[in-house]
């Protein structure tokens, strides 16, 4: 609750927002289970340690080995959920204090970007409805920008544009009128509700109908430019005015910037303005690293600065739409708030999705992280940035420290202008951060700092002099725009020029030499740059908020099919591991400057672990088969004292999900999928992760798993049960089969050895069920709908289980080794 003004009860009318506590006797004795699990833990290894199994001794030491890793990836995992809170926004209060009656609105501007690459992959009517919904918010349209980055260069994604922004101006003022939601019409008129409730005007029925068969028919347009973009002319495509369309090599074009609507754009159907609608697709050469979405978003961060310079940035996926139109409201409630907001760096919303299976088999919902780990970090220093529903404040993307901290300076900063000399800052030297590039920076946006107070020769004269340059990169009026706390475009910039600018800070050199992707903006360097670039902000000393509104503020699409699935998290898995091998490494990156808490710290470390969590996980999936196989246990005959142990150990882990549950409102089936696609995801999609990670550094190997598609049935969740080859599903399938050969096999012995077998029989049974349990939802995926798998993942499961199986036999655990010397001795006893 430290980031909460003064006064801060719900009474007190000039809150935007305020801090709800979880109360008291669900968090006390959330802690005491927690510390009480930590104790028995302690107790635990204690007892395995001092009592190997001397007949198993190499499986008692990879059991053991295997369980501290676990131990050690539950405290990370567990600590920073420490002290969760809940938060309440007042939008009311907001819009009374903005938005006075006779008066133009004080809200801040935000800027939306949308991303979006192939739209053969990524269909143009989803990307449609996203820029729809953002252009019907519930927000002042001059206010409201939108940058759609089109990262391929598509014809097909600038027409679809085009109809996208002349629908909007039927759309829109329908969705003001009556304040439906969502405004994604797709997925509006989707809705199975009574639509004619709380709608007491007598036109809404009859523009409802004729809005939707405009709909229908902007649909049938979208799905022709489709259909002609299915088959690229020999002579790549032209556009209507015969010109040949510049993006015709994705790979080699030049920048393109159109602007739509907007305040000299084209109008709605009613005369009102609408939003601005821009599209964007930055330059491309060969040659040149383009750092794939992260590359794209800095595009559009200089792009919107030059044109727009919004102080609030929010950025979505294509497929991630506006589902409440007040959701911009919610974040000013934090960004706006001149006490709480003043540190913030961004506000994380939740992601929700559409189109889910009802049991969420493959935990796509996520409810697990976004409902208790995020609300659990949001009360340390805010949770982290997920890449889609993010309001960011501009000012943080450039580098800056947050207003309450004190400006780390380097010691050369008062040489940096030789013609104008300015009073030097006290300096603290336990502040500075010892990373040149870091100081470097800081420098520079000290200085910008200061450019208000000169007239515009000095000022030109100051960013060349200081080489600025070498910071945000060569140009005049995106500098100068970094200067707008408060945004808006310098009132010294030529209008008329503005759209040359813009073109020239999306060329592909422009970051040469500069710290794009370094030190401000997106972060490079790993595949998941949404991780990186929230923890450079929280190590400089920025918060950030999760924001929770009751109607979830954005909702998208999630791949529900098993295949696509492994493959989504091998990509976040993948991210990880190339952050933990790089300088940026949580465990080391940011000690020196102190900004970052502990229990921050520990839950990044654990975003960038887990994927190695995959190595000890495989190996004690195993173990149940070999301990089945072999006849042998990975733990000694248990005493009174340690079988108490034990059940204190499992007590403690049923308590502490059930206290989670309590306080946080997940359903039991929520965590018991989550812990079930731990274990699938775990030894499938991370497992390749951590291999793939260390061949990409050593070698250079950047080792591609595709995947091909079978046919589906046409059905509600059809994509469920498509079966796609991928060799992920190798690691799991074969471990499915050898504990159900395991199983088998421990019978048979059983029933072999008689009575006396059965007792040690169940602990190793139970185990093995235990791995079969967590990969049932696998399994119930390669089967599909019709019991089908692809012949491929059968022969290769078949080919490992085969080898456990020869190795067993070898072993021989079932026939017990006969002494040839008394044989042969009772043999001669014997009167032929």
């Amino acid at each position: 609750m430290e980031d909460m003004p003064p006064n801060t009860e719900a009474g007190a009318t000039d809150v935007l927002s305020v801090v709800i506590p979880i109360p008291r006797t669900k968090i006390t004795s959330y802690r005491i289970v927690i510390i009480m699990r930590l104790v028995i833990l302690a107790l635990f290894f204690n007892y395995r340690i001092t009592h190997p199994v001397d007949s198993a001794y190499g499986l008692w030491l990879t059991s053991v080995i295997c369980e501290i890793w676990f131990a050690v990836s539950w405290v990370l995992d567990q600590f920073p959920k420490w002290s969760p809170i809940n938060r309440e926004t007042y939008i009311d209060r907001l819009s009374a204090r903005f938005e006075r009656e006779g008066e133009q609105s004080q809200l801040a501007a935000v800027d939306f970007f949308v991303s979006t690459v192939d739209p053969l992959k990524e269909p143009p009517l989803i990307t449609a409805n996203t820029v729809l919904s953002i252009l019907a918010l519930d927000y002042p349209v001059d206010k409201v920008s939108c940058y759609v980055s089109d990262d391929g260069a598509a014809m097909l994604s600038f027409e679809s544009l085009v109809e996208t922004a002349d629908f909007a101006r039927k759309w829109v003022p329908f969705c003001k009128k009556y304040s439906i939601e969502p405004r994604a019409p797709e997925f509006y008129f989707s809705l199975k509700i009574d639509y004619l409730r709380d709608k007491v005007q007598p036109s809404f029925v009859k523009e409802r109908r004729a809005m939707k068969r405009e709909y229908e028919e902007f649909k049938i347009r979208m799905n022709a430019l489709v259909a002609k973009a299915q088959k690229t002319p020999e002579e790549g495509w032209t556009m209507q005015d015969g010109t040949s369309w510049p993006g015709n090599n994705t790979r080699d074009h030049p920048g393109m910037i159109q602007v739509f609507l907007g305040y000299s754009g084209a109008r709605d159907i009613e005369g009102n303005e609408l939003p601005r609608l821009v599209y964007v697709s930055r330059e491309k050469r060969p040659g040149y690293q383009h750092h794939k979405k992260a590359g794209a978003e800095n595009a559009l961060v200089r792009v919107s600065a030059v044109l727009t310079n919004a102080p609030f940035i929010l950025n979505l996926d294509c497929d991630h739409y506006v589902n409440n139109s007040k959701a911009v409201r919610e974040a000013m409630c934090f960004l706006m708030d001149p006490v709480v907001g003043q540190d913030v760096c961004f506000v994380q919303f939740p992601q929700r999705f559409d189109g889910i299976d009802k049991s969420d088999r493959y935990a796509n919902r996520n409810i697990v992280f976004f409902d208790v780990n995020m609300r659990g970090l949001d009360g340390i220093q805010g949770p982290v940035y997920v890449g889609t529903g993010t309001v960011f404040r501009r000012q943080a993307l450039y580098g800056y420290s947050p207003p309450s901290k004190p400006r780390m300076l380097p010691q050369s900063s008062s040489s940096s202008c030789c013609c104008l000399t300015k009073k030097k800052q006290p300096q603290d030297p336990s502040e500075l951060y010892k990373d040149a590039k870091r100081e470097e920076l800081d420098a520079a946006i000290f200085n910008l700092g200061d450019l208000d107070n000169y007239d515009e020769y000095e000022r030109s004269m100051l960013i060349s002099q200081t080489s600025f340059e070498k910071t945000f990169g060569l140009s005049a009026v995106f500098i100068e725009s970094t200067l707008m706390e408060n945004g808006g475009v310098p009132d010294s910039v030529n209008p008329s020029t503005l759209i040359k600018e813009a073109i020239h800070v999306i060329s592909c050199g422009y970051e040469e030499k500069s710290e794009w992707g370094k030190e401000i903006g997106w972060i490079y360097g790993s595949i998941t740059e949404d991780i990186l670039t929230g923890f450079k902000m929280h190590c400089r000393g920025w918060r950030s908020i999760y924001c929770m509104p009751l109607r979830p503020a954005f909702k998208g699409s999630a791949p529900i099919n098993l295949s696509d699935r492994l493959h989504q998290v091998l990509r976040w898995a993948l991210g990880s591991v190339e952050i933990f091998l790089s300088r940026h490494c949580p465990l080391w990156y940011g000690c020196s400057g102190g900004r970052l808490k502990l229990l921050q710290r520990l839950a990044y470390i654990n975003t960038i672990v887990y994927p190695f969590t995959s190595l000890p996980l495989v190996a004690y999936c195993t173990l149940p088969a070999i301990c089945l196989l072999t006849g042998k246990f990975i733990i000694p005959t248990l005493s009174n004292l340690a079988s108490m142990l034990f059940l204190g150990l499992f007590i403690s882990i049923i308590l502490t999900s059930v206290l989670e549950l309590r306080w946080s409102g997940v359903s039991i089936e929520d965590l018991w999928r989550n812990e079930q696609f731990w274990v699938i995801g775990g030894v499938s999609a991370h497992l390749f992760a951590v291999f793939q990670g260390f061949l990409k550094m050593l070698a250079g190997l950047d080792t591609n798993f595709t995947v091909t598609s079978k046919t589906a049935d046409d059905l509600e969740f059809g994509e469920l049960y498509i079966v796609k080859w991928t060799t992920l599903l190798i690691p799991p399938t074969s471990l499915l089969i050898i504990n159900l050969v395991g199983v088998v096999a421990g019978f048979s012995d059983a029933l072999n050895k008689g009575y006396e077998a059965w007792g040690p029989l169940f602990g190793k049974v139970f185990f093995a069920f235990w791995v079969i349990l967590h990969l049932y939802p696998f399994l119930k995926g390669l089967m599909g709908r019709q019991n089908r798998t692809p012949t491929i993942v059968i022969l290769w499961s078949i080919l490992l289980a085969s080898v456990f199986s020869l190795v067993w036999v070898r072993i021989n655990p079932f026939v017990s080794k006969t002494d040839t010397t008394s044989l042969s001795q009772n043999c001669l006893l014997i009167d032929c």
